[in-house]
């Protein structure tokens, strides 16, 4: 069946094929963070230069945020499963030529495959679900389930990739991939139906080609901005996203049958809910980054320490995704959403109470709170965005919302980088010698992993000082952003109650 053709409740097949669609999920989000562990042994083993290690460890982020858009409506054309099978063949292999790169350069074509590979992932199983579940609670317990499968992998990435690399090669964080993509091949075309657009008409690839190229100019000029601050490359590369963007959009307006139709912005529900996800994803993807900064840095932990210590949070969405659709079904979404958004709002005046003695414990029940606060947010926006387009358009209503995801989230730690860079820099100025050796003034000033790399060079009493100013430092800079965070996830819960008529998800005639 190449569309629906009858409303109703989902029946065990469907909950069953709900099972089979975590899989890949799980997988989507892990791989965007167990590598991370593995870094020291691919330096010790390929010896890649630094450009190298950089596009070793972004590549697959890039990749796939310019590759979701595309795939996402091309899902709509051939189908949904036969794009999400395609691609986790595609996945498999990759992951398996990651495995045994015996080179950098392999390894970045490797890990740039993966991010393609992995843009299939995401908006095929979304738009299978909202195909799957025609029920309107149903569907928000998938999405709940989808989600938290999301966040699953987000915290067992770095466990996963801390106990493998315990006992085995940096080869092993890749092949985990292969038996669980596997396990998707053999069972998929028996439990998952297959969905597409009747009408869909072929895939423009002058379209495809200027989203893919606008989306990476604009993940690159917003990652650059991180990492090196406004330069030209920066400036440059954001001017070429902005105008290929353009491009793409009015192109858009004159194609009988566009890549991505336009119209689906006119919908109130479906624009607000991509706003609410934008506004929290650009708070939240930045503090997470800050926090595990802050356990390795400032308390001194080993990064499988810290991935243990971040893992509560990861349980704790999980955990919210399950309980956000029974808390849906009994009050309007727009106050669910926006009560979800206050108790994110508490978890971050939580933290900006770290310094002290007991940094640990209010750093990880903040980030925990706030995890619990965002699984309403993103499972009720997501099922708005999903259930305001008609169900043939669910892939490209899919991509949209992980792109939005994807690039508010850079945004967010670009911004909220710079901000805490300024901060750190203006306190550190005024406690640094001026007689000390010039290199050694700049990389104490650059960053806190700077300072503290430099301490050692330094006599044992000076070592002290560099390294409790610069702590100190980093930390005031981690309480301010906290505060903006807290009032910009504020704003968006005001926003969201002035906007409350419009979001509220429309009916199934049948459920």
């Amino acid at each position: 069946m190449s569309v629906v053709e009858s409303a109703g409740r989902a029946t065990r097949r469907e909950w069953i094929g709900l099972a089979v669609i975590a899989l890949p999920c799980l997988l989507y989000s892990m791989d965007l963070t167990v590598l991370n562990l593995a870094v020291p042994s691919i330096v010790a083993d390929l010896k890649p230069t630094a450009s190298q290690l950089l596009w070793i460890v972004d590549i697959y982020g890039f990749l796939l945020a310019g590759w979701l858009i595309t795939m996402g409506t091309l899902g709509d054309r051939i189908g949904r499963r036969k794009l999400l099978l395609i691609g986790a063949a595609a996945f498999g292999a990759a992951s398996v030529l990651a495995a045994f790169a015996r080179s950098a350069e392999t390894l970045i074509a490797a890990r740039a495959l993966l991010g393609v590979a992995g843009a299939t992932l995401a908006p095929a199983t979304l738009s299978l679900i909202r195909n799957m579940f025609l029920d309107d609670r149903q569907r928000t317990v998938a999405i709940g389930v989808w989600i938290a499968s999301f966040s699953a992998g987000g915290a067992l990435g770095p466990l996963v990739g801390g106990v493998l690399l315990e006992h085995f090669h940096w080869s092993a964080v890749f092949l985990v991939a292969v038996p669980i993509m596997a396990m998707l091949l053999a069972v998929g075309p028996f439990l998952l139906p297959e969905y597409r657009d009747p009408n869909a008409g072929k895939l423009d690839i002058q379209s495809a080609a200027l989203s893919i190229v606008a989306v990476l100019a604009l993940i690159y000029a917003v990652k650059r901005l991180a990492e090196y601050g406004g330069d030209w490359w920066a400036l440059a590369s954001a001017i070429a996203g902005l105008a290929f963007g353009s491009l793409f959009v009015h192109r858009q307006t004159h194609l009988a049958d566009p890549l991505i139709d336009l119209k689906l912005f006119r919908s109130p529900a479906f624009s607000g809910a991509l706003a609410v996800n934008a506004l929290a994803f650009f708070a939240m993807f930045g503090i997470f980054l800050f926090v595990s900064q802050y356990l390795q840095f400032v308390l001194g932990m080993g990064p499988l320490e810290a991935g243990l210590w971040t893992a509560p949070s990861g349980i704790a969405f999980v955990i919210g995704s399950s309980i956000a659709p029974l808390i849906a079904h009994r009050f309007r979404a727009p106050y669910v959403t926006a009560a979800g958004l206050l108790v994110v709002v508490l978890g971050f005046a939580l933290m900006t109470q770290v310094g002290g003695p007991n940094s640990i414990l209010l750093l990880i029940g903040g980030i925990v709170i706030m995890s619990l606060g965002m699984t309403p947010v993103v499972a009720l926006a997501t099922d708005l965005i999903v259930a305001a387009v008609p169900a043939e358009r669910a892939g490209a209503a899919s991509a949209i919302s992980e792109t939005t995801i994807e690039f508010h989230g850079a945004l967010g730690i670009a911004v909220l980088g710079s901000v805490l860079t300024v901060i750190y820099r203006n306190a550190m100025a005024g406690v640094l010698p001026a007689d000390w050796p010039p290199a050694v003034i700049e990389s104490a000033r650059s960053t806190l992993g700077g300072a503290l790399s430099v301490a050692p060079s330094l006599p044992p009493q000076l070592q002290a000082m560099l390294s409790d100013a610069a702590r100190a430092a980093y930390v005031h800079g981690f309480i301010v952003l906290c505060i903006l965070c807290g009032l910009f996830v504020l704003a968006a819960a005001g926003v969201t109650l002035l906007l409350r008529d419009k979001l509220q998800p429309p009916r199934e005639p049948n459920s």
